[in-house]
């Protein structure tokens, strides 16, 4: 049985009615004297290349949908899956030419460059995803491993927080904070609000934030209440997991006090 594109898009949740594939091709310039792009260009060339489109609605859908998911030219009939975007709506118009604003979404994130597509028609360029979902899948190549970037430069949103948990590429991240045990910061970004925790004992970081990316909350009463998608983790001091409990307690302590977070924050004790 064929592997086809419906079951990536059935994992990443996108209704294919809703959705709309594009298969940029690699032009430098445009016989208009548009500028296209290239295998070097860059993200934000490609993200500004997608935003403009025909005002054609021959060419173009007059109201196209809220997600538009764009891959890359690979030889004659293969596409590589490049991202996944959200169609905000049109915000110019001059004739010719429409441009919308698009936003990077974190849909099939995990499948960026990797995910590879037989392209039935070489010469059409955008489709509707429900004639691409039964587009064959050619290829799901292996992740590139992402370079852990040390404990003081660790930065995760809660996005990444369930990348860095599941994905193969995040081998190397995930090893690092099992090593360990010591005090974490969550950030809520939408009002700056933090919780000071502790990974000890025989609980590693890993196993803490683990529980974050599964349920939001690790079991905290604090954060029940709260949605885990605006949260930002990082890590304050890490301790060798032999380390005495006494000597964290009193760090946490220190840093609880330190960023107020008993009184302005979502720490109760």
């Amino acid at each position: 049985m064929t592997l086809t594109f419906a079951a990536a898009l059935a994992s990443a949740g996108i209704e294919p009615a809703d959705a709309l594939v594009i298969r940029h091709a690699y032009v430098r310039e445009h016989d208009d004297g548009t500028v296209g792009i290239h295998g070097d260009s860059s993200e934000t060339e490609i993200l500004a290349y997608t935003r403009v489109q025909s005002a054609n609605t021959r060419t173009f859908p007059a109201n196209p949908p809220g997600t538009w998911i764009v891959f890359l030219p690979e030889g004659g009939d293969r596409a590589r899956l490049w991202s996944v975007l959200t169609n905000r709506g049109e915000v110019a118009h001059d004739g010719e030419r429409r441009t919308f604003e698009l936003e990077p979404t974190e849909l099939m994130a995990d499948l960026r460059g990797r995910l590879v597509i037989g392209w039935r028609s070489p010469r059409t360029w955008r489709i509707n995803a429900t004639t691409a979902a039964g587009y064959p899948v050619m290829e799901i190549a292996d992740a590139e491993p992402v370079r852990f970037p040390g404990f003081d430069a660790l930065t995760l949103d809660y996005p990444q927080l369930q990348a860095v948990i599941r994905e193969h590429r995040y081998a190397a991240w995930r090893t690092a904070l099992s090593s360990v045990i010591g005090i974490y910061l969550i950030t809520d970004t939408r009002d700056g609000r933090h919780y000071v925790g502790k990974a000890d004992g025989a609980e590693t970081i890993l196993q803490r934030w683990a529980a974050y990316a599964t349920n939001g909350h690790g079991g905290n009463v604090e954060l029940r209440n709260l949605t885990p998608s605006t949260f930002r983790l990082s890590v304050l001091r890490v301790f060798d997991p032999s380390t005495p409990t006494r000597e964290i307690d009193a760090v946490e302590s220190h840093y609880k006090h330190a960023l107020d977070s008993r009184r302005h924050g979502l720490n109760r004790n």
